[in-house]
């Protein structure tokens, strides 16, 4: 039942899944000055990128634009803010994308995927065009974190050509520059009204069907990845935030959104090792898979991760709503919470 369902509302065509830049910048009128056929790139590509843009300022060429997507969680233990480790260091004229801001704020959860009219604002504010080239990044603590996100919610409302820097903390050790000050004003940009693919986001009624066919014969064996810190997906560490129950849901499969990164750099680990990482997880790329971790933003590691192992293709997709939209939503009598002995 839950298989037929997925299928039905949010099964998509090969043909029409946009998973890389390749994909994508075909459907767009100029060509990226990034490699089209990958979603990371490195700090000597972006530095080249950003060399070959257009000198003046009246100039409406397509430009490489890097984002910064820089978000800290509740509880972080130093208390930092996006916006204020972007105020410290941040590439030269980087625009800050404000997670929380741009997004569904009458959400019981937080920074729910954005409306199109809320997202093309945010885009003219920005001063970015629709041809234009995004380059999304991280702050140096983290390496990557919620960087994804942002290049999951520019791709998903449809902008063509998208990337991440394979990351900032490389790219400050390697010496690119960087500025530090407040965001400056970008001249308004006219960003067409986009569109929000639907196919990519799983609902939670969806997920509770699934999680209640977990096991049942005749099935489908769709798959839940989980990108929480494994105590968390146990029960045995607390939720970040409070109140919230810990645990997993029935038949999800924990892969830490730190084991896909290096310990060393924090950045995205090579291809062939995420395919080894996965493989020994037992995550099949031949059935649907669902990302998810506490509220949609490392979920987003995994799904860009699950693209560099060579997963691209098949149906992937992420619940926006994630643990903390599950655990408050399902009731005690469901038994849908599962703790780890």
């Amino acid at each position: 039942m839950a298989a037929v369902l997925l299928m039905r509302r949010h099964a998509l065509r090969a043909d029409k899944i946009t998973s890389s830049p390749l994909r994508a910048a075909s459907q767009t009128r100029f060509e990226s000055n990034l490699p089209r056929d990958r979603f990371l790139v490195t700090p000597r590509e972006l530095d080249q990128a950003l060399k070959r843009n257009a000198p003046s300022k009246l100039s409406t060429a397509p430009k490489t634009i890097p984002v910064c997507g820089t978000w800290f969680l509740p509880n972080d233990s130093q208390k930092r803010k996006g916006y204020e480790v972007y105020k410290k260091a941040h590439i030269k004229k980087a625009r800050f994308f404000d997670l929380d801001k741009v997004s569904d704020t009458s959400s019981p959860y937080p920074h729910m995927l954005p409306s199109p009219e809320v997202f093309q604002e945010a885009m003219c504010e920005l001063g970015i065009n629709r041809d234009d080239t995004v380059v999304v990044y991280d702050s140096a603590e983290l390496g990557i974190f919620s960087a994804p996100r942002v290049a999951w919610t520019f791709k998903i409302l449809g902008h063509p050509a998208v990337h991440i820097l394979n990351n900032f903390k490389l790219w400050v050790d390697e010496g690119y520059p960087v500025e530090e000050g407040e965001q400056r004003a970008f001249n308004r940009t006219d960003y067409p009204a986009p569109s929000l693919d639907t196919s990519r986001v799983v609902a939670y009624e969806d997920i509770k069907t699934i999680a209640f066919d977990h096991n049942k014969e005749g099935s489908e064996p769709i798959q839940i990845l989980d990108a929480r810190p494994s105590g968390r997906f146990n029960g045995t560490d607390p939720e970040p935030r409070p109140g919230l129950p810990s645990g997993h849901m029935p038949g999800s499969i924990s892969i830490p959104h730190s084991e896909l990164l290096s310990p060393e750099t924090k950045a995205m680990l090579p291809g062939d090792q995420l395919r080894k990482v996965f493989e020994q997880k037992g995550v099949d790329p031949s059935h649907p898979i669902i990302s998810s971790c506490g509220t949609g933003v490392t979920a987003t590691v995994i799904d860009t991760a699950l693209i560099q192992a060579g997963y691209g293709e098949g149906v992937r997709q992420i619940y926006d709503g994630s643990w903390t939209e599950w655990a408050q939503r399902v009731q005690p009598s469901d038994n849908l919470i599962v703790k780890s002995e």
